[in-house]
């Protein structure tokens, strides 16, 4: 992003996508590189997903309690009834982090046990919330199976490469976080084999591009990774962590973070700092809590990501 559409100085384009975190969900069909709305969920005009779908979860925050938000088992397992009930059933689910809120045993465990629910796979990243054990062992413990390094993976399903990467557990001294370059010498060597053609889904918990630096909401070493990715015709990559959709294109690769289960936090830097919004009215919590699908036609060049709210 440049100096005029930054989070500092917004252009109207930024503020209109930063403007879908607020609860609706957006059936968004992305073409030839320009994101498109088709419509609000649940109108006449919204688009059903077809072709090979997926699921994205992310942000449960299992053990967190505050304000409001006394029941995140309770909102997670609204979500699960959620995806249950979409119109066109999910191949697997993606899961980007927080699973937990403190790397707790028990929390993992009922998490889990949620999810499951789904009767889906489900391809876990880790957020910085599970990583806080000492050793990082947990997570490893239960979702590691398979994976590289601090838990980083791919697989090929529908056609599409997925790239699991991890960037919560190294920052720099300004509070961005960082992949790391055993983590990106990993990546060139995996994409080597895939061709060109393919589309790639990347999914991390913190957004893989700078939304807001004084936040620490950005991976500061990014770039390296994405250059890898120039010669794809077709990145999608998916985030948690902010707990609100935003959306935004660059190049080839489109760039989507995600609702929560469990709560909002406020749009960059419309707050002293990041947080839950405690003000929200217990009644009104579900227009800000949701999960996402994307679906994949190998007759389009782009995969469409359609978000739901809990009172979608």
């Amino acid at each position: 992003m440049n100096d005029q559409d930054s989070p500092e100085n917004p252009t109207r384009r930024s503020a209109l996508a930063c403007a879908g975190w607020i609860g609706t969900g957006v059936v968004w069909s992305l073409i030839g590189g320009i994101p498109r709305t088709a419509g609000l969920i649940g109108t006449a005009e919204a688009a059903t997903p077809t072709g090979f779908t997926f699921l994205q979860m992310s942000d449960n925050h299992i053990g967190f309690k505050a304000g409001p938000y006394q029941d995140v088992a309770g909102t997670l397992d609204s979500a699960i009834k959620v995806a249950k009930g979409l119109p066109t059933p999910p191949a697997f689910m993606l899961h980007t982090g927080d699973i937990s809120h403190l790397s707790k045993p028990d929390q993992f465990a009922t998490a889990d046990q949620i999810n499951a629910g789904a009767g889906l796979d489900i391809h876990h990243v880790p957020g910085e919330h599970d990583m806080l054990d000492p050793g990082k062992k947990l997570y490893l413990a239960r979702y590691g199976k398979g994976t590289k390094g601090m838990g980083w993976y791919s697989f090929d399903a529908g056609g599409v490469h997925f790239i699991g990467l991890v960037n919560v557990t190294d920052t720099t001294s300004d509070g961005l976080w960082l992949l790391g370059s055993e983590q990106i010498k990993w990546l060139a060597d995996d994409l080597r084999a895939v061709a060109s053609s393919t589309p790639l889904v990347v999914f991390a918990h913190v957004p893989l591009w700078t939304v807001y630096q004084k936040w620490g909401w950005g991976t500061a070493d990014a770039p390296p990774a994405f250059a890898l990715m120039r010669r794809f015709a077709s990145v999608t990559v998916l985030n948690g962590h902010i707990h609100q959709i935003l959306q935004k294109t660059e190049g080839q690769a489109i760039f989507h973070t995600a609702l929560s289960t469990s709560f909002p936090q406020p749009a960059p830097g419309a707050a002293p700092h990041p947080g839950p919004i405690i003000s929200l009215p217990a009644g009104e919590i579900g227009g800000y809590l949701g999960l996402r699908t994307v679906a994949f036609r190998p007759t389009h060049a782009r995969l469409a990501a359609t978000d739901y709210t809990l009172e979608s």
